[in-house]
């Protein structure tokens, strides 16, 4: 460990950093933030090509094996309300370490369950215990320094979109080499070492302590939301474009496994990893919104992202089309993503966990609501319908975003090295 890593965040008296001193966010540290976020958020969607397998290894009809994805997700919709808002309470490195060591457990009940009932239970953990993807997300905001704040939790974020759109693929890999179990097992090892590395790395004490009660957090949430426009703006707009996400991310491998195209499940998940070269390259919008462009980095992406529904619309007549509109729409997804990231955790330093958390809710309502009307839409429209509806998410986005463009960026980006312990009833 460098002297620089392992240097502690000295606090004064009011929990406040002293002014001048340095960060903790080490290149290091910053890729261990990332590898965790993408391996965290991985566990909750190894499942979805497994699912044939877990219901043969636990005799559990396929109109019920759905649970298992369902469980987690509920999991995780707990995790963002009850858990994240912790880390403006407790010291962050201390929860963080302790979801990734109890994550490897769960995994390992999951991996060697051999009842559904405690599968279903060790699922709902998993999901639970993913939220340390927000409270990772937050700890980066905190320890960068304002002026390289956006591109750092651009790069942990990426590291989220990797986790997503790979987890598909390397599930299916490693369960084609050794069963479903192993891919749960694997990853209750890699979660051990992540465990082990935050704790080596993350620097005590950065965490500013508050008198506030945890149920006061809580219902602070919707105050927040309530009071500030700039959150409720960025909220829809989260909603809004991860219900275009789910949208081509659910319904895509109904047409491709089916005639003419009749791709494998590993064929399939390819175009998820041609979809992280646009996640990686959005990493930029981070750059931008700390120049002070976080406005039109918004609209740009919200028109990028309504125009790649043209080449994915296109999926029957041509699969690179198709592979450039996934791009298109991932640079687009994760561009908002980060950029909203960057200018709400500018308005309020002092309350970055339990915003992530209530922000992280539009972003699942977004991604449930994509995922109900692309499937019900491809029952009855096909393909085509699915990118009319994906397209009609995105335009939504983009009127929206231009008829709030004037609620802007507010204030001055605060340093994570400066910030006191504001008051929220300031």
């Amino acid at each position: 460990m460098t002297a620089a890593a392992g240097r502690d965040i000295e606090t004064n008296g009011a929990g406040a950093r002293q002014p001048g001193q340095a960060c903790g966010l080490t290149p290091t540290l910053l890729l261990v933030f990332a590898i965790t976020c993408a391996m965290s958020v991985a566990n909750i969607y190894y499942a979805q090509p497994l699912l044939d397998s877990i219901s043969a290894a636990f005799a559990i009809s396929p109109a019920s094996i759905g649970l298992v994805v369902t469980l987690t997700q509920v999991g995780y919709a707990l995790g963002l309300l009850f858990i994240v808002p912790l880390g403006d309470l407790v010291d962050r490195r201390k929860l963080a370490v302790g979801q990734t060591f109890l994550s490897a457990i769960a995994l390992v009940v999951v991996g060697t369950a051999h009842r559904a009932s405690v599968l279903f239970g060790a699922m709902i953990v998993v999901g639970l215990l993913a939220v340390v993807v927000q409270v990772l997300v937050v700890s980066t905001a905190t320890l960068a320094t304002p002026s390289k704040r956006g591109r750092a939790v651009g790069f942990v974020t990426s590291g989220v979109v990797i986790g997503i759109l790979s987890a598909r693929f390397v599930s299916g890999v490693i369960a084609d080499l050794g069963g479903w179990r192993t891919v749960y097992l694997t990853s209750a090892v890699l979660m051990l070492v992540m465990s082990a590395s935050l704790a080596w790395l993350l620097p005590r004490n950065a965490t500013m302590p508050t008198s506030e009660s945890y149920g006061t957090v809580l219902r602070s949430i919707p105050t927040l939301f309530l009071r500030d426009p700039v959150l409720r703006v960025r909220a829809v707009l989260a909603l809004l474009v991860f219900a275009s996400f789910s949208t081509l991310w659910t319904a895509m491998v109904l047409p491709l496994s089916a005639a003419p195209v009749f791709l494998s499940h590993t064929e399939i998940g390819l175009f998820g990893l041609a979809g992280l070269a646009g996640a990686l390259a959005a990493s930029g919008a981070g750059r931008l919104a700390d120049r002070g462009l976080g406005q039109w980095t918004t609209g740009i992406a919200l028109v990028l992202l309504t125009c790649s529904w043209l080449p994915i619309a296109l999926l029957h007549s041509s699969l690179i089309a198709l592979a450039i509109g996934v791009v298109l729409l991932d640079l687009s997804v994760q561009a908002v993503h980060v950029t909203n990231q960057s200018l709400i955790f500018a308005a309020h330093p002092e309350a970055r966990s339990r915003l992530v958390g209530g922000y992280m809710v539009f972003y699942s309502i977004g991604s449930g609501i994509g995922a109900i009307s692309a499937t019900t839409i491809y029952a009855f429209l096909g393909w085509l319908g699915v990118a009319i509806l994906g397209a009609a998410f995105s335009a939504a986005g983009l009127v929206f975003w231009w008829l709030t463009r004037h609620i802007g960026q507010r204030g001055a980006v605060s340093s994570p090295c400066t910030d006191g312990a504001r008051s929220l009833a300031a």
